[in-house]
């Protein structure tokens, strides 16, 4: 496995020394593998949930084979058996035994195969007629099934299949997947209600299907060591206190702690004070600030107004309540609802729950919400 360009890469997965704690997740993950149960991974967007995904795919069990699809992009079933078929071929090397048979497979099912240019990794198009849908993902997942072996599929991002113009695609899955028994599953996503929805309404087809684990932000006194031993470990001073200003400012999220750290790690100076990474996070909202004031060409008045106060109170647990509306004229309850719902669906802002079960909402693009709070 190569080394990143810095200890902090901000995307890919380079190994566990530079991976940061997730020590109880992975252990439950790899327990639910060994115990051939599948699992439900919910956690909001850019918290690092790919990157435990990867972890435990990197960490598994002997005798197990790990299988990594991000479905994000995927736009219907035909996308969804597309990204299958890559993602098997990419793990089982043309070389080996399991691999020459895997991809004889695929290529029975009449795909279009390039290569990526830059890696070179295959890239798999299935070009499906009517009615072959199942036939096909039996025929993938039947023949990862037979193999001597335990193998983990994981699936990023799987609410994406509610999206797609097919409407029973759950159901054929599940049809699929439940008569599986050497086949373990991770189903990750970052909509919890959308996953609440696939797996926690009593009418799906994967209702109660799998255990359900949710993520949160990495506990910060353990962020702030890693950050600094690695620092450190290079050559450059940074004090505890200034790590902890920088993930107070990055609110924890591991997508946003990376670039800001990325960022920082390459200047010059030997000695990084407070100075120098507000310098850098300064640098980068100067140059998001076009796709933010983009954001406000893309939205109404009353959407544009309603997120950019979302962003300044941080959590908004009462977006209609009067106090709210009044902070920031943002008309009347019924004008905020609209555009709420809006917001939503754009995914320009996410909603959560506190401990006390009140629902919340708040801006997911940590760098977005400093920049507003700048203005």
């Amino acid at each position: 496995m190569k080394s990143p360009s810095t200890p902090f890469p901000t995307s890919g997965y380079y190994g566990k020394q530079y991976f940061c704690d997730r020590e109880n997740e992975t252990k439950t993950l790899l327990d639910n593998i060994k115990g051939g149960q599948s699992t439900i991974l919910i956690a909001p967007r850019r918290i690092g949930k790919t990157g435990l995904v990867k972890h435990v795919l990197a960490h598994l069990p002997v005798n197990t084979k790990g299988v990594y699809m991000d479905i994000l992009a995927t736009e219907d079933i035909g996308g969804f058996l597309s990204s299958m078929a890559t993602a098997i071929i990419k793990s089982f090397p043309e070389s080996t035994r399991s691999g020459r048979n895997i991809w004889k497979l695929v290529k029975s099912l009449r795909p279009v195969l390039t290569f990526d240019p830059l890696s070179g990794a295959p890239q798999v198009t299935l070009d499906l007629k009517p009615g072959e849908a199942e036939s096909h993902a039996a025929m993938m997942l039947g023949y990862l099934e037979k193999q001597k072996f335990r193998i983990v599929i994981a699936i990023d991002e799987f609410q994406q299949i509610l999206k797609y113009p097919e409407t029973n695609t759950d159901a054929m899955l599940r049809g699929i997947i439940q008569q599986l028994k050497n086949v373990v599953f991770i189903f990750s996503g970052s909509h919890q209600h959308l996953m609440t929805e696939l797996f926690s309404t009593p009418s799906r087809p994967f209702y109660n299907s799998a255990r359900s684990m949710k993520i949160d932000r990495i506990k910060r006194h353990k962020y702030k060591s890693f950050i600094h031993d690695k620092f450190v470990k290079e050559g450059k001073s940074i004090e505890l206190d200034v790590i902890e200003n920088m993930l107070e400012w990055t609110d924890d999220y591991t997508y946003y702690v990376q670039i800001l750290c990325n960022r920082v790690f390459i200047r010059k100076e030997k000695q990084i004070v407070d100075e120098v990474w507000k310098e850098e996070a300064d640098r980068i909202l100067n140059e998001q600030a076009f796709i933010y004031y983009n954001y406000r060409e893309l939205l109404t008045f009353h959407q544009w107004n309603l997120l950019k106060a979302i962003a300044k109170d941080n959590k908004v647990p009462g977006p209609t309540s009067k106090k709210f509306i009044s902070d920031y004229s943002l008309g009347s309850p019924a004008t905020v609802l609209r555009s709420l719902k809006a917001l939503g669906k754009r995914e320009m802002i996410y909603s959560d729950y506190l401990s006390d079960g009140k629902k919340f909402y708040y801006v997911n693009d940590i760098f977005f919400r400093r920049w507003v709070q700048n203005l």
